[in-house]
C-alpha cells in the first residue's frame, strides 16, 4: 500500500475522462490551485449535496482562480446523467479502475451494517499552483465542506 500523502507531499498525477467527452489532467493545472474532491457515488444523498454545495460556489472558485474536481469510480455515462439531472457546474472524472483513488489513499475497507468492502472514503485535497497538497479533509461531513474548501483555496490562491 502506498504511503499515506501527507501536507507539502507532491500530488499524485493523474489524466482521467470527465463528464461530456472530456479529460483532467492535474498536471495541466499547474500554476493555478485545485480542489480534487473524491465521492464513493454518483446521485446518492450525500454525493449529491456535496456536488451541489461545490457547485454553488464555483464562480466564487473561479474568482480565487481554484479549479474543482470531483473523482468518483463511476462511468462518464453516469457522470453525465448526474451532472445534467442537477445542473452541476463542476468537472466529474470517471476513475473506473479506482487507480487515482487508490494513489490518493481513498479507496479503503469500509463496513456498514457489519459488512464491509472496498469503497471510496469521501475526502478533499487542494493542491497548490505548484502541484503541492496544501490541505487535506478526510472523512468529509458535507454541511458546510464546501464552504471550508473555499476559503482555505482563497488563502492558497493569495
Amino acid at each position: 500500500m502506498a504511503k499515506a500523502l501527507d501536507v507539502g507531499d507532491e500530488a499524485p498525477d493523474f489524466t482521467l475522462p470527465t463528464d461530456g467527452g472530456g479529460s483532467f489532467s492535474l498536471s495541466a493545472q499547474r500554476g493555478n490551485p485545485v480542489v480534487v474532491y473524491f465521492y464513493p457515488k454518483d446521485d446518492t444523498s450525500g454525493c449529491t449535496k456535496e456536488a451541489i454545495a461545490f457547485s454553488e460556489n464555483a464562480a466564487a472558485f473561479k474568482g480565487a482562480d481554484t479549479r474543482i474536481v470531483g473523482i468518483s469510480p463511476d462511468s462518464t455515462a453516469s457522470h453525465d446523467k448526474f451532472k445534467a439531472k442537477h445542473g452541476l457546474a463542476v468537472t466529474i472524472a470517471s476513475d473506473e479502475k479506482k487507480e487515482v483513488c487508490e494513489a490518493y489513499g481513498v479507496w479503503v475497507e469500509k463496513s456498514m451494517y457489519g459488512r464491509k468492502y472496498m469503497g471510496v472514503e469521501r475526502s478533499t485535497f487542494l493542491i497548490d499552483r505548484d502541484g503541492l497538497i496544501a490541505r487535506i479533509w478526510r472523512k468529509v461531513k458535507v454541511p458546510g465542506h464546501a464552504e471550508d474548501v473555499l476559503e482555505a483555496a482563497r488563502m492558497v490562491a493569495n
